[in-house]
């Protein structure tokens, strides 16, 4: 069934994974695994077009994106500086001028 380990408290077999922890339904036991923490170092920022990204990369827009909450977007061509790369589904946090601090995902930029 599953690759995660059985909780070390009660021997359970249906664990599962709450973010950065391994968590038991039956005892309500919460750790983390000693296999699951150097892969969240490891993780991998890359573009649209498979290059990787890091943090304070230059990366420019691909297409026209909406602004949630605004009327207009952000348009395609648009260079954005000193980006940090964060956990998540928008995975790139920046600002961007004009439109100010805001989240992007890296599959809509390319490394400029």
């Amino acid at each position: 069934m599953s690759d995660l380990p059985n909780c070390p408290k009660c021997n359970s077999e249906y664990t599962y994974e709450v973010g950065h922890l391994l968590t038991c339904p039956e005892c309500a036991h919460e750790w983390s695994g000693p296999e699951h923490a150097p892969a969240e170092e490891n993780r991998v920022w890359k573009d649209a077009n498979g290059n990787i990204l890091q943090n304070g990369d230059t990366v420019t827009v691909i297409k026209d994106l909406k602004v949630k909450g605004s009327s207009s977007s952000v348009k395609g061509g648009t260079k954005v500086k000193n980006i940090r790369l964060i956990e998540g589904d928008h995975d790139i946090d920046c600002r961007i001028d004009g439109f100010g601090a805001m989240q992007l995902k890296s599959e809509f930029v390319r490394k400029a």
